[in-house]
């Protein structure tokens, strides 16, 4: 017995001991979390839907949807597209794992409606949307199941803006346009198509629209607007129709400014008030482009420009230079000057205090004298274009866009264009059909006229044109 005790004396003591430590271990040790599966990438599923989809003698006010997972709703407003288009929008709610719809219009009788949810709604988690989720019932005894399709692009470039809309109108009245909601609308997708589901027949007036206010109108003649040539008849066999768009009245562009743009040089002191001439120039880093003119672009138009006050030279002796004239713009903020360049040659400009006067009164503080280098016929190469199958009949005009913007633009006479110095660079080609032979793109004019606008096509195939090099290229249309 004796023993007995002293052994559990002795265990006692011995725990006492290494307790502490066994502790102060496993405090140290590192924690390792178990490892997750792989990351949710499903979006909600509806499992319940009340009344059911497809329902038909639909006569509720209310509509809930019961999701698989907890939902959150997204941009409901800007997302949520009803057809036919309501007066008064429904409004969303969501609860855990349900969305709840309230309808605000009285339902009209035998008429298929569609909820187009678009990226509204999504998983609280995760954020995976529940894409391309309709919610279709009828007021009547069947759903409708008539479609119609087609396809926006823009006039003038022949890309698309999948930011508008397209809307189907009961009436062609050109009132209609300012005066009433669409009977329908859709939108489109990142190619420019639309489609139009369970429609009933009928006959509809086919337009789009940019439309950031959410009135569907066309209230300014800057929004961009396409419209169809004639009313749609829906019916099984509907053909889709491709619409063109345009802005009728574009913003003004102020031409683009140089890397370096020239102004002048006044020596106005610190703290004065500025009240010199503003202006700036096409130079590119105090170079003239051989084949573009020299020109001043003044930021408040002129009142007055005095031709017979700026001193056009060459050389560092200044010598006179004769066979040139100068144009203006209408709004006499854009002047040019009109000359035949020669290459790797220094022009001089000196301009008197008085040449010119914008309709603020300004004018230089004094005169100033800018001075330009051309570039060399050797920093351009040579075009040699062919084109097989275009139809000169249509007045077409080449395009060559660089950075988004049209640079350079020539109309076609023959299938032959030939250039014997061209800028180097990568282009995109367009051509544009030219009807009234203006040689630049034309908007269309609705109201009164349902004139289209002319028409742009872009080509797949890219020009890269490389200095001192003679460029070669067939394209086929």
């Amino acid at each position: 017995m004796k023993k007995n005790y002293l052994f559990t004396g002795f265990s006692l003591i011995l725990l006492i001991i290494l307790i502490p430590q066994i502790l102060v271990q496993t405090s140290c040790a590192n924690i390792i979390p178990p490892e997750g599966g792989e990351k949710d990438t499903i979006p909600p599923r509806l499992v319940k839907a009340s009344p059911p989809e497809y329902s038909t003698d639909f006569s509720d006010g209310r509509i809930t949807l019961t999701f698989n997972e907890y939902v959150d709703v997204d941009n409901y407003l800007q997302n949520l597209v009803v057809s036919p288009f309501p007066s008064n929008m429904p409004t969303l709610t969501r609860k855990l794992n349900t969305v709840t719809i309230k309808l605000r219009d009285t339902l009209e009788r035998n008429t298929t409606y569609s909820l187009d949810f678009g990226k509204s709604i999504k998983d609280v988690n995760e954020g995976n949307i529940l894409k391309d989720f309709k919610y279709i019932f009828s007021t009547g005894s069947f759903i409708d199941s008539l479609m119609f399709a087609g396809k926006v692009v823009l006039a003038e470039t022949g890309e698309t803006d999948s930011t508008l809309t397209v809307m189907l109108h009961k009436t062609g009245r050109d009132s209609a346009l300012i005066n009433e909601k669409p009977r329908y609308i859709t939108k489109l997708d990142s190619k420019g198509n639309f489609i139009f589901r369970n429609l009933s027949p009928g006959t509809f007036y086919v337009y789009a629209l940019k439309d950031e206010s959410g009135s569907y109108r066309y209230l300014s003649k800057k929004q961009v607007f396409a419209f169809a040539d004639s009313a749609v008849t829906i019916t099984a066999n509907t053909k889709p129709v491709l619409l063109y768009a345009y802005s009728a009245e574009q913003e003004k562009e102020t031409p683009a400014a140089p890397a370096a743009p020239t102004t002048t040089r006044t020596g106005r002191r610190s703290g004065s008030v500025d009240k010199r001439l503003k202006f700036q120039t096409n130079l590119n880093n105090g170079t003239q482009d051989l084949l573009e003119r020299f020109a001043f672009i003044f930021s408040v138009p002129l009142k007055n420009f005095d031709s017979s006050k700026i001193h056009f030279s060459t050389d560092t002796l200044f010598t006179p230079v004769t066979g040139y004239h100068w144009e203006a713009d209408s709004a006499l903020k854009h002047i040019e000057l009109v000359y035949p360049w020669k290459e790797n040659t220094v022009y001089n400009l000196i301009m008197e205090k008085e040449f010119a006067t914008d309709t603020l009164n300004q004018q230089l503080l004094k005169a100033d004298t800018l001075s330009f280098i051309t570039t060399k016929a050797s920093d351009y190469g040579k075009l040699s274009l062919r084109f097989r199958n275009i139809d000169l009949s249509k007045n077409p005009v080449i395009l060559f866009v660089e950075n988004n913007t049209v640079a350079h633009s020539f109309p076609l006479t023959s299938e032959v264009l030939t250039r014997e110095m061209f800028p180097p660079g990568e282009y995109n080609i367009r051509i544009l059909y030219d009807e009234n032979k203006n040689g630049k793109w034309d908007p269309g004019e609705f109201f009164g006229k349902r004139k289209q606008p002319e028409m742009v096509i872009p080509l797949e195939r890219k020009l890269n044109i490389r200095p001192r090099y003679s460029n070669v290229f067939e394209i086929s249309l």
